[in-house]
C-alpha cells in the first residue's frame, strides 16, 4: 500500500515565514523551520495523507496512546552546510532503518524508507535557507512517530502519526568540543537486557531525566549508566555511546541488548579500524576504568551520538571521588575523529565508506 503514497507540498505563504534566529546564540532545539512533514497510519489504510506543510501544532485527543502508554519514538540526524551552497546528510538511511527497529520493538507500525528519505531531501530543501553555516552549527531533523489512537487500553494502537520537523542548532554541549565532566551513578539504571534500551523511544529519555538533573547539580554534563543487573558494567552515557582507550585497545560496551546501537558509534569503529586501531567490544567495569585511570593506562574516554558527534571526556567522578582524564584535555584521537567525521559530513574531504548524500 505504501509503495503508492503520494506526497503533497504545500508551501507557507510569506507572511507565514519566520525571523530566522541569530546563528551565534541557536542552543540546541530552540527554535524551529517553517515547514513540517507529516503522514498519518491506520490499520485500514496504512500510511496515506503524507504532507511538507506548514509548521503546526497538533490536535490530539485527551485519550491518545501515547500520552498514556508511552508509544513515542524518534530519531535524531543532521543536515550540514557545505561549501558553494551544497547541502550533505550523514548516512540518514541507517537513521530510518534504526527507526524501524525501534518500531517493530513497540509494536508500532514501520515507515517505507525510501518514501520517507525522498520526503526528509525534500523538506530539507525547502527549508535550506535555514541551515546554519556559522561553524559548528548545523540543521537536526527530528523524525518522531506517536500513537494517536484515542483508546484508554494496553495495546498496540491502531492509529499513528509519523512527522519531521527541523531546528537550526549550534553546539549540543556548553562546553562545545571541549572535554566535558561525567558523573558515574550506581543509584538509578537506564535500561536492562529485554527491556526497551535497544529502541530509541520516548521512555528511556524520562528514566534518565532524575539522574542528569543530579549529575548537573553536582557540575556535571551527562551521566554514564552502568549495567541495570551489577551495577558494574559501563554502558552509554546519557545521550552517547561510550569509547574507552586503553593501551594500544579501544574499548567500547558490545550491543548486548540494554544500549542503543548508535550511528556515529559504528562510524567510529569502521574509521578506527580503517586506520589500524584495534576495537574490541567488550564489557568492561567501572573498576577496570577506574584502575587504568589510576596506573595511567587510560589515554581516552569519548562518547558518540549525533547531536554531539564526538565528545572528549576529562573528567569522571563515582561514588564522589574523581578522576582526571588525559590531564583533563581533549585526546589525540578524540580530535582526529572529530576532525575526520567533521570533515566528511560537511563534505569538505574524501568519503571513502560512501555516508553522506547530497541534497539539491
Amino acid at each position: 500500500m505504501w509503495r503508492d503514497l503520494e506526497i503533497s507540498v504545500c508551501k507557507c505563504d510569506s507572511g507565514q515565514l519566520k525571523e530566522k534566529p541569530d546563528q551565534d546564540n541557536l542552543g540546541f532545539g530552540n527554535f524551529f523551520t517553517d515547514h513540517m512533514f507529516l503522514m498519518k497510519w491506520t490499520r485500514e489504510k496504512g500510511w496515506h495523507d503524507a504532507e511538507i506543510g506548514p509548521y503546526k501544532n497538533f490536535s490530539l485527543d485527551p485519550a491518545a496512546m501515547a500520552l498514556h502508554y508511552g508509544q513515542a519514538i524518534f530519531e535524531g540526524l543532521k543536515a550540514y552546510s557545505g561549501e558553494n551552497g551544497q547541502v550533505f546528510m550523514f548516512r540518514p538511511e541507517d537513521n530510518f532503518e534504526r527507526m524501524n527497529a525501534s518500531a517493530l520493538r513497540m509494536c508500532m507500525p514501520r515507515i517505507p524508507v525510501d518514501q520517507v528519505l525522498k520526503a526528509m531531501k525534500a523538506l530539507v530543501y525547502l527549508d535550506k535557507d535555514w541551515i546554519p553555516t556559522a561553524p559548528g552549527a548545523t540543521l537536526y531533523v527530528r523524525p518522531t512517530m506517536i500513537a494517536v489512537e484515542p483508546v484508554l487500553g494496553v495495546r498496540p494502537a491502531e492509529e499513528y502519526y509519523f512527522y519531521m520537523i527541523l531546528s537550526p542548532v549550534g553546539a549540543y554541549y556548553s562546553e562545545g568540543f571541549n572535554p566535558t565532566k561525567i558523573w558515574v551513578t550506581d543509584k538509578y539504571v537506564r535500561a536492562v537486557k529485554g527491556g526497551v534500551g535497544t529502541a530509541k523511544t520516548a521512555g528511556n529519555y524520562a528514566a534518565s531525566i532524575m539522574a542528569a538533573e543530579e549529575a548537573n547539580k553536582a557540575g556535571y554534563t551527562q551521566v554514564l549508566w552502568l549495567d541495570a543487573c551489577e551495577r558494574k558494567y559501563i554502558e552509554e552515557v546519557g545521550t552517547s555511546n561510550i569509547f574507552v582507550k586503553i593501551g594500544d585497545d579501544l574499548i567500547t560496551p558490545p550491543l548486548n541488548g540494554s544500549i542503543l546501537a548508535g550511528i556515529t558509534r559504528d562510524s567510529v569503529i569502521q574509521l578506527a579500524k580503517s586506520w589500524d586501531i584495534k576495537v574490541v567490544e567488550r564489557m568492561i567495569s567501572i573498576d577496570e576504568v577506574l584502575a587504568a585511570s589510576e596506573d595511567g593506562s587510560l589515554t581516552e574516554i569519548f562518547g558518540t551520538g549525533t547531536a554531539a558527534v564526538i565528545s572528549p571526556v576529562g573528567e569522571l567522578c563515582y561514588q564522589d571521588k574523581k578522576y582526571t582524564v588525559a590531564d583533563g584535555n581533549t585526546g589525540e584521537l578524540s580530535q582526529r575523529l572529530f576532525d575526520e567525521l567533521q570533515g566528511i559530513q560537511y563534505g569538505k574531504q574524501e568519503d571513502p565508506f560512501k555516508w553522506t548524500i547530497r541534497i539539491g
